[in-house]
């Protein structure tokens, strides 16, 4: 039997109604996660661990990082420390390929060509040098990290779901590709008996909504997870009276004029549910908005890590979600702004046709959950709505 979960983080959710994996609401952003590249935002081993048994002990099990990030330093001190702390079967591993992890490295590797890109070489190579760096035989999700506009649908699917069968890899991810491409590549899968993407990586937050024009719709339809990047803003949401303040891992360039509508409006909502942090708001954002989103939060200390889980302890109403996308303007761009979006979304039916011939009521779309009106146990709700089972 589990312990009682520590935080939020220990509340786990089924990763997406494709995908029976069982993860915590927030990931861990790895990218930071080594001292190769300052402009990742470098730090020491000591500082990585510590963050790492931060997220552990708080009830996290899913970590997110990529073959490139610090030249493959981070995948290297993630595999230490799962050796060190022995809980690899705890932990659901997510990286990509299709980045060279060894560029630069010239000397060792003149020819690099067939390092990067999204062929079965490169995935070959990829996979290969991310399980030894992380010291283990397979990992949970398996990104393509980015699309390279040559590589046949048809060779990235059939080499991806070779790796499945191999048990390399268990789950397929995709990650900043456009939505026809996924639908596409999906389909394709399905047609030939494949693994199919079960999970959607993108640029997310309340100042970067392109994502909700094609790749939101495609990701439901689709039956993908989200996994947002950037979802906090990336050090640029911030409170009026913190606007200008130079601190570690925040840009000392002034807020653009789209930067400090967004921090304004998430700091109205914040003062309005006595929050502090105008990321834990900005979170809870992406999450209202589709049940299937598993942020991805980073950061350098454990401070940090531990004021983002408080986002776990906060819901939105559709009012507040409304008043941070007022914030700025927004177009779904067509077909859809000028004949109409889904009403299983909105409620109502938008084409002036089809609603002029009858009221029709639809099933809505599954909502997010609330986090403010969850269970604190399976015995409690047992109780409250007992079931006798023959068992």
């Amino acid at each position: 039997m589990s312990l009682p979960p520590p935080t939020r983080l220990g509340r786990y959710r089924v990763l997406s109604p494709t995908c029976g994996l069982r993860v915590s609401p927030l990931q861990l952003g790895c990218m930071s996660l080594g001292d190769r590249n300052k402009a990742l935002g470098a730090i020491s081993k000591e500082q990585a661990f510590k963050i790492l048994d931060a997220y552990y002990e708080a009830g996290g099990n899913f970590l997110d990082t990529a073959n490139t990030y610090h030249g493959g330093q981070s995948e290297e001190w993630i595999g230490e420390w799962l050796d060190a702390r022995g809980c690899r079967e705890d932990m659901v591993i997510a990286t990509k390929y299709t980045s060279n992890a060894e560029n630069g490295q010239v000397k060792a590797h003149p020819i690099q060509v067939n390092r990067a890109g999204n062929s079965a070489k490169s995935m070959k190579v990829g996979i290969d040098n991310s399980l030894r760096r992380l010291r283990t035989d397979y990992v949970d999700i398996y990104y393509v990290h980015w699309w390279d506009w040559t590589t046949p649908v048809a060779e990235v699917m059939h080499a991806l779901n070779h790796l499945v069968a191999s048990g390399k890899v268990l789950y397929l991810g995709i990650s900043d590709t456009p939505a026809w491409i996924v639908s596409k590549a999906n389909e394709y899968a399905r047609a030939h008996g494949l693994a199919q993407f079960v999970v959607y990586q993108g640029k997310w937050n309340p100042a970067a909504r392109d994502i909700e024009r094609e790749l939101l719709p495609m990701a439901r339809s689709e039956g993908l997870a989200i996994a947002p990047w950037g979802a906090m803003g990336q050090g640029r949401f911030q409170r009026q009276a913190d606007r200008g303040k130079s601190s570690e891992g925040r840009s000392a360039h002034p807020l653009t004029e789209r930067e400090v509508a967004v921090s304004d409006a998430l700091e109205k909502v914040a003062d309005e549910m006595a929050v502090t942090n105008l990321t834990s708001v900005a979170l809870a954002y992406v999450m209202a908005k589709y049940p299937w989103t598993y942020p991805i939060i980073g950061g350098r200390k454990v401070e940090h890590l531990l004021a983002n889980i408080g986002a776990m302890e906060i819901s939105l109403s559709p009012a507040q979600v409304h008043a941070i996308d007022s914030a700025l303007p927004f177009e779904y761009g067509g077909p859809g702004q000028d004949f109409g979006l889904d009403p299983r979304v909105w409620g109502y039916q938008q084409h002036f046709q089809i609603a002029a011939a009858g009221l029709v009521d639809y099933v809505p779309h599954a909502p997010s959950i609330d986090m403010t009106k969850v269970r604190a146990s399976d015995a409690e709700a047992k109780a409250a709505n007992p079931v006798k089972l023959g068992m």
